[in-house]
């Protein structure tokens, strides 16, 4: 026994007939027929007496007409319930983003949507990758939005927003040089963390081009994008970053980038656990950001 079988026998009894119950239903007779046997079968008892071209309800039909109406409107106050909640937007969204989408993206998105629904309010946990990863699987978050699919098998990834990396520096650093091995072996490097997102871009991307990290002139290795941004601009030495990250820098004169190859082009992904189903407010915030 379903709901659907008790609808279409509610339909049947207020209409004493298969065929007006087929025109209401927009169902075929033949299947209405057919319904009212399995829920007769299952119940184990007659629902209706077949008198020639009419029917009559049994009295077991008048016994459980009240009670499957009952439960047809139980179920719609349910939808309903359900329903409201999807329009009514609101509550808090914890949300864990690598340096990047958690500096330079994830703030405006989050003005956004406040516009829209503004009975959300945000706290945005910025961390490396690895990091919102881990919590991720370890179902701190619902989502984050981070530079790397590290973990496939538990996550659920969703290419978000596209990112470029470019080497860039002082100027100082960029005079004088005549090959990409000169650039790369002998200026001062600054690295980003393991399980950095940005990290492990430019790992990729110089083993493409046969560049050795281990030959590099590496002075630091600092926690964040920003840091490595101050350091940069404070002369200490060169790095691949986000174009988004020293946006002004690069217009303004103060720090230059040089080519390296072909452009080095990213992704950035809303991860989602694949066994954890979100909240209202979260699903659509993530319809929000995909769209």
């Amino acid at each position: 026994m379903d709901i659907h079988q008790l609808r279409i026998f509610t339909s049947v009894y207020r209409n004493r007939s298969f065929s007006k119950a087929s025109e209401q239903l927009f169902i075929s007779q033949p299947t209405i027929s057919e319904h009212i046997k399995n829920l007769e079968k299952g119940l184990g008892c007659t629902l209706f007496d077949r008198l020639g071209r009419r029917i009559e309800p049994t009295n077991e039909a008048h016994l459980i007409f009240p009670k499957a109406m009952q439960l047809i409107e139980d179920m719609a106050k349910i939808r309903n319930i359900l329903d409201e909640r999807k329009r009514k937007i609101k509550g808090k969204l914890l949300i864990g983003a690598s340096t990047i989408p958690g500096n330079y993206m994830l703030p405006l998105l989050a003005t956004q949507f406040r516009e829209l629904y503004p009975d959300v309010f945000f706290e945005i946990v910025i961390a490396d990758t690895r990091k919102i990863t881990d919590m991720l699987v370890n179902h701190d978050f619902f989502m984050g939005v981070v530079g790397a699919d590290m973990e496939p098998k538990v996550l659920h990834y969703e290419s978000f927003q596209n990112d470029e990396l470019v080497f860039a520096g002082a100027p100082k650093f960029f005079s004088n040089l005549k090959s990409i091995e000169e650039k790369m072996y002998t200026i001062p490097f600054l690295l980003r963390e393991e399980g950095s997102g940005t990290r492990k871009t430019m790992e990729d991307f110089l083993r493409k081009m046969s560049i050795k990290l281990k030959k590099m002139n590496v002075v630091a290795v600092l926690g964040s994008t920003d840091s490595v941004k101050q350091a940069l601009k404070a002369g200490l030495g060169t790095s691949i970053l986000s174009r988004r990250a020293i946006k002004e820098e690069l217009e303004n004169g103060t720090l230059t980038e040089v080519r390296l190859g072909e452009s080095m082009q990213r992704s950035f992904y809303i991860a989602t656990h694949k066994k954890r189903t979100l909240p209202s407010h979260y699903s659509a915030f993530l319809e929000f950001l995909k769209n």
